[in-house]
C-alpha cells in the first residue's frame, strides 16, 4: 500500500510524541495492537485490555498510572470499552483521547483498528 509523505511523517510525528509521554500507558485491545506499535517504535508501556479478565481488574491494574492514552479500536466494541474506562477510571486518573482523535484525523478514517498499523513498518525502517 503506498501512502503520502504527509501522512507517514505525520505517523512519525504521532509515534515520538507517544514516546514522549512520561508516566503513562497506553491501552489496546490485544497483542496485535501492541504489535503494531512495537513494529512502530512505541517504546514505553503498553496495557493489552484482554490480558486482565474483566474490567474490575483492569480498573485496578491502570489507576496507577498517571495518564492512560486509549487507542481502542474504531468499531462497536472499542467504543464500548472507551466508554466503560471512561466511566471506571475518570476520577482515579487522567484519560487521554486526543492520540485517538489525531490517528483517525493523520490517516483520515482508514486505519479503524490498532492493528493495521503494521501497513506503514515498512516506511520505519
Amino acid at each position: 500500500m503506498e501512502f503520502p509523505e504527509s501522512e507517514i511523517a505525520e505517523i512519525k510525528k504521532f509515534v515520538n510524541l507517544l514516546n514522549s509521554q512520561k508516566n503513562s500507558a497506553v491501552v489496546v485491545e490485544g497483542k496485535r495492537d501492541s504489535a503494531a506499535l512495537i513494529k512502530l517504535g512505541y517504546s514505553g508501556k503498553i496495557l493489552e485490555f484482554h490480558k486482565f479478565n474483566g474490567m474490575i481488574k483492569f480498573a485496578d491494574s491502570a489507576a496507577k498510572y498517571r495518564k492512560l492514552i486509549l487507542l481502542l479500536d474504531g468499531d462497536r466494541k472499542g467504543r464500548y470499552l472507551t466508554k466503560k474506562i471512561i466511566e471506571l477510571l475518570e476520577h482515579r486518573t487522567k484519560i487521554d483521547l486526543l492520540f485517538k482523535k489525531k490517528l483517525v484525523t493523520i490517516t483520515k478514517g482508514k486505519i479503524r483498528f490498532i492493528e493495521q498499523l503494521v501497513c506503514y513498518e515498512s516506511y520505519f525502517v
